[in-house]
């Protein structure tokens, strides 16, 4: 496709300024679709160059391709509805004017520091979240975060009676058929992240979260290719899912359910980013998508750069994305 031409040399200089080893992308506009690799896999272990099946760490992509669908379909079944209290389903949070689409849209305002959070075990991590205090931000200010998709899977599995990430298996991943996504990643196909205790994580999640909650964490954990996560784009410009690209909140900026709205909260562009270097972005009018999967925390954690080019890199493409 000879479009999108900007957006896709600021992504390839990504490598060539040595921002990131390798990047997966690809675009959608219409029925047609293109993607490329560029690059390494790592910088600090074997350079092997990007062959296009690599497994990346997800990391909060599996909010919006794994948890957040779940949640949308449960409503859609009217298994939970919007306006339900959090605490129907989590009895063990008090605070009953926090809602479904509190932690959906990030304005529930629940916050606080959890002392040795990364030292806890799952249940108490879990009774951990669970007493965070409502601050004054509730329903007033959108703050993301990541306990709130972790309160969503917890109350997934009081539904279906099993651990989140098998029902977004069972029940998204399946019937979609996101064959090559999973949370029980073969390491040998897996980009490494970043070093934890000596070696790199290679098929264990990035986010500590994650480790701790296994399969319970509604927040991280899911890894997949670059393939799956364009089939995925292509899903999320059916119309079925139309009704997302709005503002959900009185907020602006404000949030859709789970996604990021770009460009001002006009709900044209939904947007989500992945802690380890990945980003989605879904024009409905337009129908058309971008997606990039790198590895931004390779082999340091704290890349910056990253960041502020990755904002350059989607404006790029709301730019030409405009004149479509």
């Amino acid at each position: 496709m000879n479009i999108f031409l900007e957006t896709k040399a600021q992504i390839r200089d990504l490598v060539n300024s040595q921002v990131v080893p390798g990047v997966s992308y690809g675009f959608i506009s219409g029925n047609k679709s293109e993607t490329d690799i560029y690059g390494n896999k790592s910088w600090q272990l074997d350079k092997e160059a990007l062959v296009g099946d690599e497994l990346h760490d997800l990391a909060s992509l599996t909010k919006v391709m794994g948890t957040i669908p779940l949640i949308l379909k449960m409503i859609a079944e009217n298994k939970i509805h919007l306006d339900d209290p959090v605490n129907r389903y989590l009895p063990g949070f008090k605070d009953n004017r926090v809602q479904l689409i509190h932690l959906l849209t990030h304005t529930s305002g629940i916050d606080g520091y959890i002392p040795d959070r990364d030292k806890l075990d799952a249940q108490q991590l879990i009774k951990a979240l669970l007493d965070l205090p409502v601050t004054a931000n509730f329903d007033r200010v959108v703050k993301y975060t990541d306990t709130g998709l972790i309160f969503l899977g917890l109350i997934v599995e009081k539904i279906y009676q099993k651990p989140v990430q098998q029902a977004i298996v069972e029940q998204i991943l399946k019937p979609w058929e996101l064959e090559d996504t999973t949370f029980e990643p073969v390491e040998s196909r897996c980009i490494p992240t970043y070093k934890l205790n000596g070696s790199f994580l290679t098929g264990i999640p990035n986010d500590p979260k994650a480790r701790q909650l296994g399969a319970q964490c509604g927040s991280a954990g899911m890894f997949s290719t670059l393939s799956d996560v364009m089939k995925f784009s292509k899903i999320m410009l059916e119309p079925r899912f139309q009704f997302l690209y709005h503002n959900f909140t009185k907020l602006n900026p404000g949030r859709s359910l789970g996604w990021d709205i770009k460009p001002d909260g006009s709900g044209q562009v939904l947007f989500h980013t992945g802690y380890t270097g990945h980003f989605i972005a879904l024009d409905y009018q337009n129908q058309t998508a971008m997606v990039v999967l790198t590895n931004r925390v390779h082999p340091i954690e704290n890349n910056q750069i990253f960041l502020n080019r990755r904002d350059t890199v989607l404006n790029s493409f709301l730019q030409e994305d405009h004149v479509l």
